[in-house]
C-alpha cells in the first residue's frame, strides 16, 4: 500500500501540486503560473475557478503518472476571500486577495465604532462581495478561503471547512480562534449560515471525490504555517522566515497563547501554528508587503532583465555604496505598520550603477528581515538563535549573505525552496499513519547550507531611510487596527 502524499500548494503566483514520500523527499511536482489580476491601483484578484481547475489538473497528473496516494494536504495562501454558491460550486465574481486594499475605507469606518479590522484581512472582504453579490443576504452562498473552496470542490461538495491556522487571519473569529465573532458578523452582517465549519489543521474531513482513487483530504493549513513546519521548527523559539512575494516570520512559541489580543508592541499578531484534537500550537508572526516584488518591480522598470540576474549583478559589488532602497511598494508592515509608506530610495548620486541599486534593493529586504526577527524576539520575550528561510529568494545567495548580516544570525536555507509543500505533507502523513507524530515526520528535514555572518550592516542608517518613506499616502498611513 502507498505511503506517498498529494500536496497541493496555492501561491500568489500559481498553483503546485507535489507528491512528498515517507522520507520527506519531493519526489514528483507540477506547477502552473496564474498570477493575480491588478485592473487598479490597491485592486488585487485571483481567477478561483482557475485556480480550481488547474489543482485538479495537477494532481490528477500526478496521480494517473505515478499510482494512487495515502493521502492530500492542501496549502495555501490566507485571507484571499471566495464567495461561491453552494449548490454549483461556482464562485461569485473574482477571490479578492489579501494584497486587496480596496476595503481600506470601511476598515477607517469600522474603526471609529471600536472595531478593529486590516484591509489585508477577510472580514471586510466578505462584506464587499456579499454587498455586491447577495446585497439582500438571502442566497445560499458560502465564503471561504482558499483552501476551504478546494476542498469544497475537490470532495463535489462533501465538505465546508476551514483549520484554525487559516481562519485565525481572516478577522472573522474570536481571540481564541475557536469560534466565529458574533459581533463581526453583525457589524458586516455576514450569515453565520455562509461561514464554514472550524477543523483541525489534520484529521480526514473527506474524500477528494473529484481526483482519481478518492483519496483522504487529510490536512489543510496555511501557507506560512505549513512553511514553518516544513522547516521543522515545532519547539519554542523556532522560526522562520519565507521571502517570496512579501515576507513572513513564523516563530513557534508553544501551547499558551501570547497574552496580547491582535497586536504586540512591536507589530507582531499572535497566530495558530496547527490545531489537533481541538488543541492549538501558537506562534507570533511578523509580515513583510514587500519583499520579492520588489524584485519583479526592477524587472518591470529595467533594472533587470529577469529576477534570477539580481544575485550575480549585486554580488558583482562589495556594497551598494551610497544608495539605500526601503522595499515599502504595498506599505511597511511590521514593526512600523504604515499602508501609506511608499518605496522609496535615497542617497542616490553619480557613482551609483545598475549593481549598487540592485545591492540596495537586496540590503533593504534583508534589513525588512531582521526587523522581522527583532519584533519577534521582543513580544515574544525570547531569543531565537538562529533563522530557517524558504521562498523564491532564498535561491539568491547574496540576499542569504545580507539576511545573514543584517540580523547577525545564522541563515539556513531549506532544502527546497517551498517548504509549504513538505508541512502540508507532514500534517496529511500524520493525519493518515505515514508518521506516528510531528516529530517523527519533522526528523527528515535538513537545511540546504548554513550562512554565517560577515560583517555588521548599519542598522541606524537603515532605520532613518525607513523613517522618510512612511506617511506618502496620509490616508493610508491613518489605518490602525
Amino acid at each position: 500500500m502507498t505511503t506517498d502524499l498529494l500536496v497541493i500548494d496555492i501561491g500568489t503566483s500559481g498553483v503546485r501540486a507535489a507528491r512528498v514520500d515517507e522520507s520527506g523527499t519531493i519526489t514528483h511536482a507540477r506547477h502552473e503560473r496564474l498570477l493575480p489580476a491588478r485592473p487598479s491601483p490597491g485592486v488585487v484578484e485571483h481567477d478561483a475557478g482557475a485556480i480550481a481547475t488547474a489543482a485538479q489538473t495537477l494532481a490528477e497528473r500526478l496521480i494517473g503518472e505515478h499510482g494512487a496516494v495515502a493521502g492530500l494536504g492542501i496549502a495555501a495562501q490566507r485571507a484571499t476571500t471566495i464567495l461561491w454558491e453552494r449548490a454549483s460550486g461556482a464562485p461569485l465574481g473574482p477571490a479578492i486577495s489579501w494584497q486587496d486594499l480596496r476595503t481600506t475605507g470601511t476598515c477607517l469606518m469600522l474603526a471609529q465604532r471600536g472595531i478593529t479590522l486590516a484591509p489585508n484581512q477577510s472580514a471586510t472582504k466578505l462584506g464587499y462581495l456579499l454587498d455586491r453579490y447577495d446585497r439582500p443576504r438571502e442566497r445560499d452562498v458560502c465564503f471561504g478561503t482558499i483552501e476551504s473552496y478546494l476542498a469544497f470542490v475537490l470532495s463535489q461538495g462533501a465538505c465546508h471547512v476551514t483549520d484554525a491556522t487559516n481562519a485565525g487571519v481572516t478577522g472573522l473569529v474570536d481571540d481564541d480562534v475557536s469560534a466565529w465573532d458574533p459581533a463581526i458578523l453583525e457589524a458586516l452582517a455576514i450569515p453565520p449560515r455562509c461561514l464554514p465549519e472550524l477543523v483541525d489543521s489534520l484529521g480526514v474531513v473527506a474524500k477528494a471525490t473529484a481526483l482519481s482513487g478518492a483519496p483522504p483530504i487529510a490536512a489543510l493549513v496555511g501557507d506560512q504555517q505549513a512553511s514553518l513546519i516544513g522547516q521543522g521548527c515545532l519547539a519554542t523559539g523556532a522560526a522562520k522566515a519565507t521571502f517570496g512575494t512579501g515576507g513572513m516570520l513564523d516563530c513557534a512559541v508553544g501551547e499558551l497563547r501570547p497574552p496580547f489580543a491582535r497586536r504586540g508592541a512591536s507589530g507582531t499578531f499572535p497566530i495558530v501554528t496547527f490545531q489537533r484534537g481541538g488543541a492549538r500550537r501558537w506562534g507570533l508572526e511578523a509580515v513583510m508587503l514587500s519583499a520579492g516584488s520588489c524584485i519583479d518591480w526592477c524587472c518591470q522598470i529595467g533594472l533587470l532583465s529577469h529576477p534570477g540576474e539580481s544575485d550575480a549583478l549585486a554580488g558583482s559589488v562589495r556594497d551598494a555604496g551610497s544608495a539605500s532602497f526601503v522595499p515599502a511598494l504595498s506599505g511597511l508592515g511590521t514593526p512600523r505598520w504604515d499602508f501609506g509608506a511608499r518605496g522609496a530610495f535615497f542617497g542616490l548620486d553619480g557613482s551609483v550603477g545598475r549593481p549598487e541599486m540592485v545591492r540596495a534593493v537586496l540590503e533593504g529586504i534583508a534589513h525588512g528581515g531582521a526587523d522581522l526577527l527583532e519584533a519577534v524576539e521582543s513580544d515574544a520575550g525570547l531569543g531565537v538563535e538562529s533563522l530557517r528561510v524558504d521562498g523564491g529568494m532564498s535561491a539568491n545567495q547574496t540576499f542569504l549573505q545580507l539576511l545573514a548580516d543584517a540580523t547577525g544570525r545564522e541563515i539556513a536555507p531549506s532544502a527546497v525552496l517551498e517548504a509549504t509543500t513538505l508541512g502540508a505533507a507532514f500534517l496529511a502523513g500524520v493525519a493518515v499513519g505515514v508518521w506516528g507524530d510531528l516529530d517523527e515526520a519533522v526528523a527528515t528535514v535538513r537545511p540546504r547550507a548554513i550562512v554565517a555572518p560577515r560583517r555588521k550592516l548599519d542598522r541606524s542608517r537603515w532605520r532613518e531611510v525607513r523613517a522618510k518613506a512612511e506617511g506618502a499616502i496620509p490616508m493610508l498611513s491613518a489605518l490602525s487596527f
